[in-house]
């Protein structure tokens, strides 16, 4: 069911590292995106893919890891990324890439969590020193890092209450819990209008 893989997809930090995972299975998640919607059309995002435990170690030097754990400074070795897709927006095809890198995203990591895998979307990366390390072309926009593996943690979702705060945190046994607002948060009553 899709709620079940979506209970599923978490925003994992930990991974297990020495698991290899195959350039056949990130392209089979790549290939996901071609069937989702896309801003006009115009399928102006563009992937590049490392399963290579030395481009990863590059790769992940480049990177943020969860903000709000001010504590944790990211995974340790054995417990990084065992591959990564680096998202791109091709700009002599759009402008605009919000809504499609949204989706594809999404997608990319529901795949991965049916193969078995899980992941985390990065947006917090040393774009300018990223592009010069890897050559990237200025008509790329860096836009997401997805990282990827079999996850090496527990991730639990809670109610926020009302009142409460949104900030994720871990507690002493290392499981990572997730504050989410209740569908009653969510969902608000009709404002009234002139025909009300």
């Amino acid at each position: 069911m899709l709620k079940d893989l979506l209970q599923k997809n978490r925003s994992y930090r930990r991974f297990h590292q020495n698991e290899p995972i195959k350039e056949g299975q990130l392209r089979a998640l790549v290939d996901l995106t071609r069937s989702c919607s896309a801003a006009a059309n115009v399928q102006s995002l563009r992937y590049l893919l490392s399963f290579d435990p030395h481009r990863n170690e590059r790769i992940f030097g480049y990177l943020g890891w969860a903000g709000y754990l001010k504590n944790w400074s990211g995974p340790q070795e054995g417990e990084k990324p065992a591959a990564y897709i680096v998202v791109l927006g091709d700009k002599t095809l759009s402008e605009n890439f919000g809504a499609d890198l949204g989706i594809c995203a999404q997608t990319i990591l529901l795949g991965a969590v049916e193969q078995g895998l899980g992941g985390c979307m990065i947006a917090a990366i040393q774009k300018q020193q990223f592009r010069e390390q890897f050559k990237i072309p200025t008509r790329f926009e860096i836009l997401m890092v997805i990282a990827l593996g079999r996850p090496a943690e527990q991730v639990r979702l809670v109610d926020k209450a009302e009142d409460g705060d949104i900030k994720y945190w871990r507690d002493d046994e290392g499981v990572h819990f997730v504050p989410k607002r209740t569908l009653d948060h969510l969902v608000l009553n009709w404002l009234p209008t002139d025909n009300d």
